[in-house]
């Protein structure tokens, strides 16, 4: 064995040629969730986006005033604009090389890095471009300057023709890109007409100072053939339009729009609030165009602006219970949109989802905040009823508190649980876990293995009962589903009320196996279907035991899968001796020290929180019920579609 590992580590020397230098276009392509998030849905549509970003910064910028997107019958889609045009002459680093070349093949390239061109921008990073490129089979890029036509094709990343004059241009100026998503990383996936539909619209609401023109040749029922957008009360017509008639506290939305000039620096933000008895809040924000989904510093200073305000005119009209509200009190039923374009923000990650440029917050609070008072003294009988909405729900939200500390006192008792739940000390439900653990004897391991004053146990006695493929009336019968919702304190469906969740943190903690997968599906689609709202609060996660111990001497590692363990038993642990290999069948099988180091304890585990990524109501659960439906046809297919990006199978 000893001999065996040596060789193996001989054949695996670890020298210069071992070094593999990548160009931009090979890189992307190898990695293209670094630069796009993935190879999924989202990732192929988010190509789109990155291509309609960069007509915008010309819109935004004052060079373009309309934005055509089309789909075409062959899976291409094209972006025109009536801009400047992408600069087609050579570039001083590559003589050789136009600009445009320069763009569409180059990572870190573009006119967005040092301020001259574009006051703000979407893309700060210069890769948006040459990635779409990278990830196309064909792309065209078609420029109408200087009174020239001139045109580029390119596949893969790499030139296919010549930039070349194909005609004049007298009275048309802009860029226009045709592009088709390359099935080597993307299969069988398609674009969705509904989603760029969606997506072109929302760019319109943005920026109201530009036409955005919407073609389509793929029908798909739904989604208009043709369309043009052009929204001059910008974000405020966005809500009433998203709001569609619902009652509101308020007659109109508080919105407005104001520069960040008072603070000496370009940029502005713009923003639309209102709240409803008839929906769950939302908020949905944007920088320099760009969606955030997971929000970012204009959010945090959005919301700051918001809450000091109603505050401060609770003091002003003397209701003593303003001083309650917090953040969770307004966001309930507050509907939310939030723009800011400012200079060089910073992203966290190459898709954008969160704002992390630190000025932003101050900004946007100090900015919106004279104007909520000055709103809030002028419709005082729009305040008084926002502000009677969020006493009520400060209200509610203690009383519930109230009510869990003195449930959780007497919880044990009143469970009638086959599976004995093991509860926690802790009196409230702030930082406390529900581990659902998989059977008697790994609920024996963990019980060694938790913190007492926060951590709890349930354990289940095999597969819980699949509620997409059972009638309704069997889930009122089964035993592990019955035990669920009393550990937890809910009900199912209509029934289910987040607030009134025993636990924050309700972690899923099987095998690391095959069967300890499916029972996690399980339970997913048990909340995905039953309790939504626990995930969408961010409530639920998933444990990672690993697979594996390595012990080499005192050194000891824990691996997830056999890929890793092959790759340390040739690369070694830095120890001295024989590696030896410890194979946990299951929880059960681990120790008490080895499942808190690597599961329970916050300060050395790895958790993975469920989220729900959708751009369109019902895509997720579409997914769901293919998946875990009574239909098996419908997962033979998606077997059939998505095979081909299993790259490894270990049996």
């Amino acid at each position: 064995m000893a001999q065996d590992l040596l060789n193996a580590v001989e054949k695996a020397e670890y020298d210069a040629s071992s070094i593999q230098v990548l160009d931009d276009m090979e890189h992307v392509r190898l990695r293209p969730g670094m630069y796009i998030g993935g190879k999924d849905d989202r990732a192929l549509h988010h190509m789109v986006a990155e291509i309609i970003d960069n007509s915008m910064d010309e819109a935004v910028a004052g060079h373009a005033t309309w934005i055509e997107v089309e789909l075409h019958e062959n899976g291409h889609v094209s972006v025109r604009d009536n801009g400047r045009g992408i600069p087609t002459g050579p570039h001083p680093s590559d003589p050789k090389k136009s600009a445009l070349e320069i763009i569409f093949c180059t990572l870190n390239a573009g006119g967005k890095f040092s301020g001259d061109s574009y006051e703000t921008s979407g893309g700060l990073h210069g890769v948006g471009s040459s990635v779409v490129n990278a990830l196309s089979d064909h792309l065209r890029v078609e420029v109408a300057r200087n009174k020239e036509l001139m045109a580029m094709e390119f596949s893969r990343g790499l030139p296919v023709t010549k930039l070349a004059k194909i005609g004049t241009a007298p009275n048309r100026r802009g860029t226009a890109v045709t592009f088709h998503p390359d099935p080597e990383i993307f299969g069988a996936l398609k674009l969705k007409p509904a989603r760029l539909f969606k997506m072109a619209r929302s760019k319109a609401y943005l920026f109201s100072g530009v036409e955005i023109r919407w073609k389509t040749a793929i029908a798909d029922g739904e989604t208009p053939t043709e369309a043009r957008f052009h929204f001059p009360g910008g974000l405020s017509d966005y809500l009433t339009e998203t709001l569609d008639g619902a009652t509101t506290y308020a007659d109109a939305p508080f919105s407005g729009s104001v520069s960040f000039e008072k603070f000496k620096a370009p940029g502005k933000v713009e923003w639309a609030i209102n709240w409803t008895p008839a929906r769950d809040g939302f908020i949905q924000s944007y920088c320099n165009t760009v969606p955030t989904p997971e929000g970012g510093t204009h959010e945090a200073g959005f919301w700051a602006a918001i809450l000091k305000g109603i505050k401060a005119y609770g003091d002003l009209v003397a209701n003593k219970k303003a001083g309650q509200i917090t953040r969770d009190d307004l966001t309930t039923g507050a509907g939310a949109l939030v723009s800011c374009f400012i200079r060089e923000p910073e992203f966290v990650g190459q898709t954008k989802d969160r704002l992390a440029t630190v000025e932003a917050q101050r900004m946007v609070e100090n900015s919106v905040r004279d104007h909520f008072d000055n709103w809030l003294a002028a419709d005082t009988k729009s305040a008084g009823a926002i502000l009677d909405f969020l006493v009520l729900r400060a209200e509610e939200r203690l009383r519930r508190r109230q009510e869990k500390e003195t449930a959780r006192k007497s919880a044990t008792k009143k469970l009638r649980l086959p599976g004995k739940l093991t509860d926690c000390s802790s009196k409230t439900r702030e930082g406390t876990e529900l581990f659902i653990v998989e059977g008697d004897s790994a609920g024996g391991s963990a019980k060694g293995a938790r913190f007492r004053e926060f951590q709890a146990l349930l354990p289940l006695r095999g597969k819980i009962l699949n509620v997409l493929g059972a009638a309704s009336s069997k889930l009122g019968q089964n035993a592990e589903i019955n035990d669920l919702c009393e550990a937890l304190g809910v009900g199912l469906g209509t029934k289910f009320n987040v607030d009134d969740l025993r636990y924050d943190k309700i972690i899923i903690m099987t095998d690391a196996d095959v069967d300890g997968a499916h029972i996690a599906s399980l339970l997913m689609t048990f909340f995905f279907t039953q309790m939504r709202p626990l995930i969408d609060q961010g409530h639920l996660y998933l444990a990672c035991p690993p697979l594996y111990r390595l012990t080499q001497g005192a050194r000891r590692i824990y691996v997830a899968d056999d890929a890793e363990k092959e790759r340390m038993l040739v690369k070694g642990l830095g120890g001295k001796g024989k590696i030896d290999v410890q194979r946990f069948k299951g929880l059960g099988e681990m120790d008490a020290k080895d499942l808190k180091e690597t599961t329970m304890d916050p300060a050395s585990r790895t958790l993975i929180r469920v989220t729900i990524d959708e751009d369109e109501p019902g895509e997720t659960g579409d997914l769901v019920e293919r998946l875990m439906g009574k239909k098996p046809e419908l997962r033979f297919q998606y077997i059939q579609e998505n095979a081909r990006f299993v790259e490894e199978l270990d049996v």
